[in-house]
């Protein structure tokens, strides 16, 4: 009975210690961001503040290494022209595979996947709406204090040959 007993301790520790090195924010995780989006292309060059909400899953399969799915909402907020009254108002869905790694509370990590967004332009010569899917991608580093991270992002998506830098600043939680 004793060798049962220490053989049941001992999967018990080995099972809980490639647990803690799997990383403290395995399973599933919610979050959001607020930041700043910049837009550069001929005739509307402006920056907006926008936001994005995010759920993913950290399959914490490898000790240090980060392997994640996220989907995200974002909405990039309204920009300006330099001319005219241009305008756009642009929002996505995004689908995105996450690569970090960890070193102690500290991390850091890529992402690349697909987008679709919706976009809607008003000038002096009428409106329009336009949506499509392209790729997107970006890098983050993080901060863990157990199930909650603090995060800072800078993404790019390439909205038919236009391009938006989104830089964000949020938080997530791990359950």
């Amino acid at each position: 009975m004793k060798r049962v007993t220490t053989l049941a301790l001992a999967i018990a520790a080995a099972t809980l210690s490639s647990a803690a090195l799997a990383g403290g924010e395995s399973g599933l995780y919610i979050g959001g961001s607020v930041g700043s989006t910049e837009i550069s292309e001929e005739g509307l060059d402006d920056t907006a503040n926008g936001y994005k909400i995010f759920a993913g899953y950290n399959f914490g399969m490898v000790p240090v290494v980060n392997l994640a799915a996220e989907v995200n909402y974002i909405d990039f907020g309204s920009f300006d022209g330099d001319e005219d009254s241009t305008s756009l108002d642009a929002d996505a869905w995004t689908l995105s595979a996450l690569l970090g790694f960890d070193l102690g509370p500290v991390g850091i990590f890529a992402k690349a996947g697909y987008f679709a967004w919706d976009a809607d332009v008003d000038s002096d010569f009428g409106s329009a709406s336009e949506d499509g899917t392209d790729p997107a991608y970006g890098v983050g580093a993080k901060f863990q204090l157990g199930s909650f991270a603090l995060r800072a992002e800078y993404e790019i998506y390439d909205l038919d040959g236009v391009d938006i830098d989104f830089y964000s600043i949020g938080a997530s939680y791990t359950f």
